[in-house]
C-alpha cells in the first residue's frame, strides 16, 4: 500500500514569487507571446498586487547586480506606476557590511514584500547566507503574510540546490555543471531563469538526474511561478515553466566523467506549465533535524 510522505516542517505563511527575468516594465514587447498579451506589466503587477499590506512597504535588494543604483531605479519607477510609493533600497558589494545592522533588521520586520534583482546569483547567496538578515527574512517568510520575489539570478538563489556554473557548451557533459546552497526558501527545488531563451534544458536534467529527490524548475523570460504554503504553484505571464521530475528515472550515463561523451537519461519526467496552469510540489523527503 502507497503511503503518502508527511512533512511536518510548518507551512510557511509568506508567497513566493520566482521570475524567469527579463519580465517586462512597461516597454515595447520583442517576443510574439508577448505582443499577444495585452497586460505588459502582467507578471510585475501579478507581484504588487500579492501585497496584502494596504500601506505597502517594499524593500528592493540589488546586491547580486554590479549596477545597483541603476537597477533599484528602473524598478522604482515601475512600481511607483503600479502603486508602490515606500520603497527602499538594499544593497551589499562584501559581505562585512552586512553584520548585525538592527537598523537593517528593523527595515525587514517591516517590509511587507521583498523584491531580489538579478545579476549574480553566488554573489547573493555569499554575501547572505548565515547572517542574521537572512535569518530574519526566513521567519518572516515562514510567520507572516510577506512576498519574496526574485528574478533572474534573485529567484535561482531562492532555492536549493543552486546553479551557479555551466552553460550550454558544457551542459551535455557531466559533471560541468556547478551547484551550491541556495537560500533555501525552496528546498529540494532547484530554479532556473531565462530558461527557454538561453536552451537551458540539458543543465537542469543534470542537477534532477544527480539527485531525483531534486524537482528541476525552468521559468521563461517574463514569466513566473507563485508558490503559497511552500509548494502550491500558479503560473503567470507569456511564457511556460518546465518542471523536470526525476523520482522515476530508470537508467542514466551520469556516472560517466570521461567528458568524452553527453549523458543520457531514461524515463525523466517532464510537465509544460503556463499562464493559470498549478503544479504542487512532491514533498517526499522528510524534514529531520
Amino acid at each position: 500500500m502507497e503511503v503518502n510522505p508527511v512533512n511536518e516542517c510548518p507551512v510557511p505563511k509568506g508567497i513566493l514569487l520566482a521570475i524567469g527575468g527579463h519580465e517586462n516594465k512597461g516597454e515595447a514587447p520583442e517576443k510574439k507571446q508577448q505582443k499577444e498579451n495585452p497586460n505588459r506589466l502582467e507578471v510585475l503587477r501579478v507581484f504588487t498586487e500579492l501585497i496584502s499590506d494596504e500601506r505597502s512597504v517594499l524593500e528592493v535588494i540589488t546586491s547580486g547586480s554590479s549596477m545597483g543604483a541603476e537597477s533599484f531605479e528602473d524598478y522604482r519607477k515601475v512600481f511607483n506606476e503600479l502603486g508602490i510609493e515606500n520603497i527602499g533600497h538594499i544593497h551589499h558589494d562584501k559581505r562585512k557590511d552586512v553584520g548585525a545592522d538592527e537598523t537593517l533588521l528593523e527595515r525587514v520586520r517591516k517590509a511587507s514584500a521583498i523584491f531580489i534583482s538579478g545579476g549574480d546569483q553566488l554573489k547573493l547567496t555569499s554575501i547572505y547566507g548565515g547572517t542574521d538578515f537572512l535569518f530574519e527574512l526566513k521567519q518572516r517568510y515562514i510567520k507572516d503574510p510577506i512576498v519574496i520575489a526574485g528574478t533572474s539570478a534573485g529567484a535561482m538563489a531562492l532555492s536549493t540546490p543552486m546553479i551557479y556554473a555551466g552553460n550550454e557548451e558544457v551542459q551535455e557533459m557531466a559533471g560541468e555543471i556547478k551547484v551550491t546552497t541556495g537560500l533555501e526558501f525552496l528546498k529540494d527545488v532547484c530554479i532556473d531563469t531565462h530558461f527557454v531563451d538561453r536552451n537551458r534544458f540539458v543543465r537542469m536534467a543534470q542537477v534532477v538526474v544527480t539527485n531525483p529527490t531534486c524537482i528541476g524548475v525552468g521559468i521563461s523570460e517574463d514569466t513566473a511561478m507563485i508558490i503559497r504554503n511552500g509548494r502550491d504553484v500558479e503560473i503567470t505571464g507569456s511564457g511556460i515553466v518546465v518542471v523536470m521530475d526525476g523520482s522515476n528515472v530508470l537508467d542514466s550515463s551520469i556516472l560517466d566523467l570521461s567528458g568524452e561523451e553527453p549523458f543520457g537519461v531514461q524515463n525523466l519526467k517532464v510537465h509544460l506549465l503556463t499562464r493559470r496552469d498549478r503544479y504542487c510540489i512532491v514533498q517526499n523527503n522528510p524534514p529531520h533535524i
